[in-house]
């Protein structure tokens, strides 16, 4: 923690797609990330197709970095359904994958879920009439209970939303309007509201906004790596945000160590 400034900084990406040809192309980022970060946040679509030897590769690229990961899955990581293997082996790695989980790192707590799809505001899904269209938004419900439960655990002052799915409009802008029901959904903003989070990322819009903000003024960061290609530029294709934390001292608590390995 950048305990002299009283901050945390936060190094946030999404929509990695690694792939079994991804050796020594992801390393260089996440290191740079490490350098500039106190946590580094995985905003799902992790793998490319969800298979275990993507994860692996992924695992390898991840070694060299010495801070606490946080990481949720997406809809890629679920494409063969062996999503179970994925979240072991980046587990054995070190990654603390959040599904409804909730941990505390130099005084800031993060909360994560996948999340679903289902639309936004009134254009909201609900579920009435075939089978199918219930079991899609009750998906959708469990998901956004899910986060409510883990940022219901958390007692910092500051929390911190970790998503694959979007959880407002505003940052799917630009994307195909036809698609906007299957990139997120309002009910995963309530939480987020209710808890008063203090930032809020997620993924899966690769051609929507980098930022809004919910009805209550909380900072949304799509951080999908194809969208922060194009927005960043030139630099780190990574979203770092500095937020406030309180110094462990003053809360009366052993500092956390910030090595991943200490999260399990």
């Amino acid at each position: 923690m950048s305990t002299d400034r009283g901050t945390v900084r936060l190094a946030a990406v999404g929509d990695i797609h690694c792939t079994r040809t991804s050796s020594g192309t992801l390393a260089p980022l996440f290191l740079e990330a490490a350098a500039q970060a106190d946590v580094l946040l995985l905003a799902g679509d992790l793998t490319d197709y969800g298979q275990p030897e993507e994860a692996r590769v992924l695992a390898r690229e991840l070694a060299g970095v010495k801070i606490p990961i946080l990481a949720v899955l997406g809809n890629h990581d679920c494409e063969t359904g062996k999503e179970e293997q994925v979240v072991q082996i980046l587990s054995e790695a070190g990654v603390r994958m959040l599904d409804g989980d909730s941990v505390e790192i130099d005084g800031v707590g993060f909360a994560g879920v996948k999340g679903f799809g289902g639309g936004f505001g009134r254009r909201t899904l609900e579920p009435w009439g075939e089978a199918a269209t219930k079991a899609f938004v009750n998906e959708a419900v469990a998901e956004a209970l899910k986060l409510e439960r883990g940022l219901a655990r958390l007692r910092t002052p500051q929390r911190v939303a970790l998503l694959h799915y979007a959880p407002l409009e505003a940052t799917v802008e630009g994307e195909p309007r036809e698609i906007f029901p299957f990139l997120g959904s309002s009910r995963l903003e309530e939480p987020l509201n209710r808890y008063e989070v203090t930032v809020a990322f997620h993924g899966h819009a690769h051609r929507g906004a980098a930022e809004g903000h919910t009805s209550t003024g909380i900072p949304v960061f799509n951080v999908a790596m194809p969208l922060l290609r194009r927005v960043l530029s030139e630099t780190l294709p990574i979203r770092i945000v500095e937020i406030p934390a309180l110094v462990p001292a003053a809360v009366g608590a052993e500092p956390p160590s910030r090595r991943r390995d200490d999260l399990h």
